[in-house]
């Protein structure tokens, strides 16, 4: 078992920045993929990028140039840059975490306990 814990969430003003940080303990040798997931009120959850223990990366179209993804291997850690920050991106957020693509994207084995985002002037 995996265990995830989500760190950076909070209020920001429009165009504004967070770093979101999502530290894993447990099983760790058993994920390769960790990921960001978002749910809005009325909205489907979205998966918003996800970064492989290779560095490989991809992003939704709704964060592309706005938000970095990244990992720190020896800390067991994914974070998310989250960048010119819009009203609608407000969200919980949710890390996740599995041993491939096809999983993260489907139903992941990990989830953590979401952090609030809110975007708001």
């Amino acid at each position: 078992q995996v265990q995830l814990v989500e760190s950076g969430g909070g209020l920001v003003q429009p165009g504004g920045s967070l770093r979101l940080s999502c530290a894993a303990s447990g099983a760790i040798f058993s994920i390769n993929v960790m990921g960001w997931y978002r749910q809005a009120p009325g909205k489907e959850r979205e998966l918003v990028a996800a970064i492989t223990s290779g560095g490989g990366t991809n992003y939704a179209d709704s964060v592309k140039g706005r938000f970095t993804i990244s990992r720190d291997n020896a800390k067991n850690t994914v974070y998310l840059q989250m960048n010119s920050l819009k009203p609608e991106d407000t969200a919980v957020y949710y890390c996740a975490a599995d041993y491939d693509w096809d999983k993260l994207r489907s139903s992941p084995n990990s989830w953590g306990q979401g952090t609030q985002v809110t975007v708001s002037s």
